[in-house]
Formats: structure tokens, sequence, C-alpha cells
């Protein structure tokens, strides 16, 4: 993989290249491959979510070197795989900073863009939120907390156990760990997330 060699496309002309493009697999395969920021986004846009295998997966998530990256990549692509769900556990326990990225990335995703969903299977993802909100790396904090804060703004039962996570992750000793929880915090009890919730 060759890095960072930005061309400076914007992502809505990202969508359009990928919209005239339509879908194409070995296209994105291709496109991957560059290790160009952009064209590797728009990889994740044209490429086919039913032909996207684990292995394919776990490929592109070791290549990923940047945040706008890994957050496309889980928006446009692999929240639309069943694969999702086993991946947040996998990589949430993982080292590198934007796999572990990719793990809270995609739960922030599913919780907006997975309908069918249950709420047992976020509930389930606290303990994983737990653990890692103590990870002090800007990229990892953030998605973290981006994570929580989509979970606790689905509907109402997940906001109220949403708010209970971050308030035991609050009680954690850590300056990350208050930070993340606070910030959830502050957003799920706020008066726009709960008329939302309410209406």
């Amino acid at each position: 993989m060759t890095s960072h060699r930005r061309l400076g496309v914007s992502v809505p002309n990202m969508r359009k290249i990928a919209k005239e493009s339509g879908k194409d697999h070995n296209l994105a395969l291709e496109l991957w491959k560059t290790g160009i920021p952009e064209a590797m986004i728009t990889a994740s846009m044209i490429d086919e979510p039913d032909k996207l295998t684990e292995a394919q997966m776990e490929d592109w998530v070791k290549d990923i070197n940047s945040w706008d990256v890994c957050d496309q990549v889980c928006m446009n692509l692999f929240d639309k795989n069943p694969l999702a769900w086993k991946k947040i556990l996998d990589w949430s326990g993982r080292e590198e900073e934007f796999v572990k990225r990719a793990a809270f990335a995609l739960t922030a995703c599913l919780a907006v863009h997975d309908k069918k969903a249950e709420d047992e299977q976020f509930i389930k993802l606290f303990p994983v939120i737990k653990r890692e909100a103590t990870d002090e790396r800007n990229f990892v904090k953030k998605a973290v907390n981006w994570a929580l804060r989509n979970i606790g703004k689905r509907n109402p039962n997940l906001n109220k156990e949403a708010i209970k996570a971050a308030k035991q992750i609050q009680a954690i000793d850590s300056k990350v760990s208050r930070w993340i929880a606070s910030n959830a915090i502050r957003e799920l009890e706020g008066e726009s997330v709960q008329r939302r919730l309410t209406k």
C-alpha cells in the first residue's frame, strides 16, 4: 500500500463519480489497491456489499490509515453486510488504531442504518464500549464516543440504556473515559435528542 497521496476530491464529487460508474466489485478492488484515500473511499461506494467476504474486510481494514477512509468504508460498505456485527467484536479488541476505530465507527453506522436490529444487539455492545473507553488515542476515543451517542439516539429504550452505560464509564478512573461519558450524557440527556425521541 502506498500512503496519503491526497487528490483533493470532495466526498460529494466522489459520490457523483460512484453514481456514474455504478456498482462494480472488481473495479472497487482495483481502486482500493492504489492506496489513494479518495480512490479507496470511492471503492467503498461502488463495491457490492453481497460480494464482500470476511477476507476482504480483513484486508481492507488493515490498509486504512486515516479517519475519513475508515468512516466512509464503514458507512458505505461494511455496515451493509451481515458480517459487520461479528467484525465489531473482532476489531474492538485489536491494537491497531484504525482497526479499533472501525469497530466503533461500524457500531455508530449500524445504530443509524440497521433498522431491523434488535435493541439487545446494541445493549450487548455496551461492555465492549466500556472496555475500550480508556484508549487515549484521539481517533479511537472519538469513535467510542460516537458509538455510544448513536446507540443512545436510536430510540427511548436505548437512550436510557446508553445513559446508564455512560454513567458507568464516567466512574472509571480515567480522563479519557470521563470525557467520553460526559460528552455522551450531555447530548443524550439534551433537549433536542429527548424531544426527537418522544415524538
